[in-house]
């Protein structure tokens, strides 16, 4: 789990470039550093591509010239060698907010022209010196709420533009002890073997305890929010969400990193499950809808002390039959 110095140059490079182009730029700076045959993975409306061109022209162009003099908030940034293919690929995670001025419409939603953050995580996978493979996951809801729209009928938990780690030290630029990332990892598998499956046969909070902190912090999508403690996790969303869903199926990443005390995963999809209880204000149904997660982790000492995690709700809700971003005049307050 260590010697990373290599990827981790590799993702800085292309940020640097890709952040520094201009518009007409973005397309040969993909080209530039992604290799031959690469996969790049998004949220709602954006889904698989594997053509750079069209992650330009897509994303990061429209994106580019509606939220202008973009700057790069990073909060989180690690690697690891994958636990999913045991240890033989390399993956850099990164997280933070992408803040500009929102100064043109960006699908659909009419700009403030005032300051806006795009919230995002993101993995790459490196390989001979290229990225091959990107997870690019943003809460555009997120976006939306910042600019006036509100997209879901009700939210249990605290919406806010949210923070790093609380100690301040999520960006792993120099290689951190092997040690300490398997500690994270242990405790990260340990969690899903819980929370992951459902059948731990403890009381909710009984269970989180196991391997959370009391005083943990989750720092969920919007349409879910933020929440602390176990006591208000539990009531504000892994209670809702338990009783919400059901046939629930088996995790499945694709891939699972940890550098010193941070950890992620993400799949695509993590698990598929029914509404059959509602969830979110909705009605119950019996429909298998996708759920697309990148989860951060933050461990102190033997337990997880927060959690980041982007939630494709959009696309949950397309499940639904409700498609939020075609139906934007609905969403205004």
């Amino acid at each position: 789990m260590s010697g990373f110095q290599n990827e981790k140059s590799v993702v800085l490079d292309y940020y640097a470039a890709l952040d520094n182009a201009n518009v007409a730029q973005i397309e040969d700076v993909l080209k530039q550093h992604t290799a031959d045959h690469y996969t790049w993975r998004a949220f709602h409306p954006f889904h698989v591509q594997t053509d750079v061109r069209e992650v330009a022209h897509l994303f990061w162009q429209p994106f580019r010239k509606s939220v202008t003099h973009m700057q790069r908030r990073m909060d989180v940034f690690f690697a690891g060698t994958s636990f999913v293919d045991d240890g033989t690929s390399v993956w850099v995670c990164t997280m933070g907010h992408l803040m500009g001025l929102f100064d043109e419409a960006w699908l659909g939603i009419q700009p403030t022209g005032k300051m806006i953050m795009l919230r995002y995580a993101e993995f790459h996978k490196v390989e001979n010196g290229k990225i091959s493979e990107t997870a690019f996951y943003f809460d555009i809801p997120h976006f939306m709420m910042q600019a006036g729209y509100q997209p879901f009928a009700e939210q249990a938990a605290a919406h806010m533009v949210q923070p790093g780690p609380a100690t301040h030290d999520g960006l792993l630029y120099a290689d951190a002890d092997p040690s300490e990332g398997q500690k994270t990892l242990d405790t990260i598998h340990a969690m899903i073997s819980d929370l992951g499956q459902w059948k731990s046969g403890l009381p909710l909070e009984e269970e989180l305890a196991r391997s959370w902190h009391d005083d943990m912090i989750w720092w969920g999508p919007a349409g879910i929010g933020a929440t602390y403690t176990i006591a208000r996790y539990a009531k504000q969303h892994s209670g809702p969400f338990r009783a919400g869903l059901s046939d629930r199926s088996g995790t499945g990443h694709i891939a699972r990193i940890a550098e010193g005390h941070l950890g992620a995963f993400f799949g695509w999809p993590n698990f598929k499950a029914k509404a059959t209880g509602g969830y979110l204000g909705l009605p119950p149904n019996d429909t298998l809808s996708e759920f697309r997660v990148i989860d951060v982790y933050r461990r102190e000492g033997e337990k997880l002390k927060e959690n980041w995690v982007f939630i494709d709700m959009l696309h949950f809700f397309m499940h639904q039959g409700i498609d939020i971003l075609g139906d934007l005049e609905n969403t205004k307050p």
